[in-house]
């Protein structure tokens, strides 16, 4: 079920190169404020009219995604990168991730989910740190409240979350609306997931006033947890994903397999199997695993056994520097030496044919 590569991917790419300031605060001020942000907007390829409308009231939100690109793709390559398929961008393609996204697998389920995530994690932080002008700390965490611990006031900075997340659902899933097909309703299902788990992790700080630091007054606040968290909650949900096949009257899903549960809305779906991502691949969008390093004694999809297909893998002898001898001295500090360490670094070999493969 291939289908036409849209999501926030195909673009932000493009708009990173935009809204990424260069050297000071004065160009992205002049962008910010005149006319250059709207023909930006206008040129940005995949955006539907209401992605433009957003882009030009909200330039500022705009350069917050942008900068949280990088976090959430660094994310999604720490989570996959014991695995054949690591996340891998393509720098010369301006869709990001390539064709692999064409496929409605369970590795573009995470992409949508962990980038819509993204989305909301980089808006709402940029709300409490006060960059945008159309939000700040949630305004609905004032007064005295209760908790297990007792009476508690408001204060600090609230993340924002509400705002993160509706400004996230208006924007990401504008595109996916104007589509009928199971195609969108699988992004819009994994997109509300990706959401959904940034507010998972939303945790209540506080911090105690009284003698001797003594908690007879409580200060207390909502943050968001570690992005890591959202990204290790998002893994298990890609390992448990649910494979989907569209209703009779094509406005929901069912489960393919009936010996499964129900997807709820915190699941990830998807409707096609992977592929192997052994070999380099065009049509999947696949880089292959050759020269991939691999884990000689491990047992899991890191070993060379698995990395390497069954190719087999070379080993070349390497040497680094590394911290030994290291004595604790009085007070208080701990002095090393440096010394040279050899090590076997093991790598997949290639297939007998390096070229791209167009399976017929």
């Amino acid at each position: 079920m291939n289908a036409p590569l849209g999501g926030i991917w195909l673009w932000l790419p493009l708009l990173l190169t935009w809204l990424t300031p260069e050297v000071s605060s004065s160009w992205w001020y002049m962008r910010a404020t005149g006319g250059a942000s709207r023909v930006m907007c206008d040129n940005v390829p995949g955006l539907v009219s209401r992605q433009r409308q957003l882009c030009h009231r909200h330039p500022d939100v705009m350069r917050a995604i942008g900068l949280g690109v990088a976090e959430w793709t660094a994310e999604c390559q720490h989570q996959f990168r014991q695995h054949r398929w690591n996340c891998n961008t393509l720098d010369r393609d301006h869709s990001l991730f390539g064709r692999v996204l064409l496929r409605s697998s369970r590795e573009s389920a995470f992409v949508y989910a962990i980038s819509s995530a993204g989305v909301v994690f980089a808006i709402t932080r940029a709300c409490s740190q006060g960059e945008l002008r159309s939000c700040s700390c949630d305004p609905k965490k004032k007064g005295t409240a209760k908790d297990s611990k007792g009476t508690f006031d408001w204060g600090g900075c609230s993340d924002n979350i509400d705002y993160g997340i509706k400004f996230a659902r208006a924007f990401v899933d504008a595109k996916e609306r104007k589509g009928k097909d199971a195609r969108a309703l699988m992004n819009l299902h994994n997109n509300r997931a990706g959401r959904k788990a940034v507010k998972r992790f939303l945790k209540q700080e506080c911090k105690c006033h009284g003698v001797s630091g003594s908690c007879t007054l409580r200060t207390c606040w909502l943050a968001m947890a570690d992005f890591r968290k959202t990204g290790d909650y998002l893994w298990r949900k890609y390992n448990g994903a649910i494979q989907v096949v569209m209703n009779q009257d094509g406005t929901g899903f069912t489960v393919a397999n009936k010996k499964f549960k129900k997807p709820t809305k915190n699941d990830l779906v998807y409707f096609e199997n992977s592929p192997d991502y052994c070999i380099r691949d065009r049509d999947a969008g696949s880089l292959g695993t050759a020269g991939r390093v691999c884990n000689l004694t491990s047992r899991g999809m890191d070993s060379c056994e698995v990395m390497c297909c069954g190719r087999g893998y070379d080993t070349s002898r390497v040497t680094r520097m590394t911290k030994c001898e290291c004595k604790f001295h009085w007070c208080c500090a701990v002095r090393c030496q440096d010394c040279l360490e050899a090590l076997d670094v093991h790598t997949c070999k290639a297939p007998k044919s390096a070229d791209w493969a167009s399976p017929t």
